[in-house]
């Protein structure tokens, strides 16, 4: 049950799009769900992973987000007609990775996670479009890596801040000032150490690598196997997806009626 104070300014069908993405920010999904069920063992097994191997997920977190934004820009057409984003297209993609991922266990792991962010990013991208986002935008661009740090429900994350605005606060503060005089970028935008994209990378890297922990930790568990693999992949880019829904979703109503509006009626939205 949802509910917000009347706000004329905005009308009945925005406040309906603005509660459902308020909504999704804040709701576990299905799949999330599903994966919560082995999350006393997953919670385990994550708290006794050594540093060297927390320090290795993370740093693996960080080359592919890196990795999958520019290999995913140079082929993702900018200027291809708004369409109904590939969602189903693209669950499907990434679960069969997981099922390969899960067959072949941990040896496998790094080549699942490469292949599978790259489609989540690639689908986030996509769903990013289809709410009339400019894709060669440096700003839509973080935007889409901001995905990756929204909506954390997970028990070892308890230590960050999860609601959708302070969170974006906290990553664009990471690079206040870095954007200054950058346009459109194509192609090359991830060289230079001073670039935003990358300035930025290391804190939702951080973010990231907690859940790419739990995938971690969670296919090492012999029982989950191949069939396992795919279920994780499947619950990881549902997730994401609602992320990037309600994340664009809000965004074009900030373009339409300013951020600060927008974000004073999302904050009066109550959900129950």
């Amino acid at each position: 049950m949802s509910k917000l104070i009347s706000n004329p300014k905005l009308t009945e069908n925005d406040l309906k799009i603005l509660i459902k993405a308020k909504q999704q920010m804040e709701e576990i999904g299905w799949a999330m769900k599903g994966l919560n069920s082995v999350g006393n063992i997953i919670q385990n097994k994550v708290e006794l992973l050594p540093q060297k191997q927390q320090k290795w997920l993370q740093e693996a977190s960080y080359k592919t987000l890196q990795k999958v934004v520019k290999t995913n820009l140079l082929s993702m057409k900018t200027n291809k007609p708004l369409t109904t984003p590939l969602n189903n297209t693209y669950k499907a993609l990434v679960t069969s990775s997981g099922i390969l991922g899960g067959t072949f266990g941990i040896v496998a792991f790094s080549a699942d996670l490469a292949v599978a962010t790259k489609f989540m990013m690639r689908s986030i991208m996509d769903i990013a479009r289809s709410e009339g986002e400019d894709l060669t935008e440096l700003d839509t661009q973080l935007a889409c890596l901001q995905v990756f740090a929204l909506g954390g429900k997970s028990t070892h994350d308890d230590h960050l801040e999860t609601g959708y605005y302070a969170t974006r606060i906290t990553l664009n503060s990471t690079i206040k000032g870095a954007t200054s005089g950058a346009g459109k970028l194509v192609g090359g935008m991830l060289k230079g150490s001073s670039n935003p994209l990358l300035q930025i990378l290391g804190a939702i890297a951080s973010r990231f690598s907690i859940q790419v922990s739990e995938k971690f930790v969670a296919q090492a568990i012999p029982v989950l196997g191949a069939a396992g693999g795919g279920a994780i992949n499947l619950a990881f880019i549902h997730h994401f997806q609602r992320m990037a829904h309600a994340h664009f979703a809000i965004r074009k109503l900030e373009r339409t009626y300013g951020e600060e509006l927008i974000r004073q009626s999302y904050e009066e939205i109550t959900i129950s």
